[in-house]
């Protein structure tokens, strides 16, 4: 069968209007891809953005917690004085509590000037030692470990034991009077901080 000019007039426009589908189908599916893909960048920058708001969010919470918990550490220090100015006084009738409560037979204390660590802390905090020396007489050993005990606990301060030294009496004395069968004398450090500009 051989085709005319006729035949070809009257299968042009279906051919035309079988392009023009095929174009139409073209751009479709184009345009369906093109959009495919926008909303799968969209969805991962919303991913990434909730992922970015998660994050700040744990940092926040972890902030937040550490802050509360800074808080109650330094709520905890100025209550327990080891944070503010020394308070010598406190001390001093702390020490005379500890003779009273445990019945030691003796005591006396003396207390250094106050000298800075030279250590200032990441916080901005310095630190201040108040020496003392601390002699007591003892019925036995465990005295000694019961006192150093009571005054670390009650101490409005940091304290630390840097020596003791336990040694019978030297003498009994002239007259007859109870004479302790042990001397103490103990090296202690009683610590505060503050912030150096709280100083004077």
């Amino acid at each position: 069968m051989k085709l005319t000019r006729r035949d070809f007039r009257k299968l042009l426009l279906p051919l035309v209007a079988t392009l023009i589908l095929f174009l139409t189908a073209g751009i479709l599916a184009w345009w369906s891809h093109a959009e495919t893909k926008g909303a799968a960048q969209e969805r991962q920058r919303a991913a990434e953005g909730k992922t970015r708001i998660e994050a700040r969010l744990r940092q926040f919470h972890s902030e937040e917690t550490e802050l509360k918990e800074r808080g109650l550490l330094l709520k905890r220090l100025q209550d327990s004085g080891i944070l503010g100015e020394e308070r010598r006084l406190d001390w001093m009738e702390q020490l005379r509590n500890t003779q009273r409560d445990l019945r030691l037979p003796g005591l006396k204390y003396e207390f250094a000037a106050q000298a800075p660590l030279n250590r200032t802390t990441p916080s901005g905090y310095a630190w201040f030692n108040s020496p003392l020396r601390l002699q007591m007489r003892l019925l036995h050993e465990g005295d000694l470990l019961n006192a150093l005990e009571h005054i670390q606990r009650e101490a409005r301060a940091m304290v630390i034991v840097r020596s003791c030294q336990l040694a019978p009496p030297t003498t009994a004395g002239e007259r007859r009077e109870f004479v302790a069968p042990l001397n103490a004398d103990c090296n202690m450090d009683w610590l505060t901080a503050r912030q150096p500009s709280a100083r004077n």
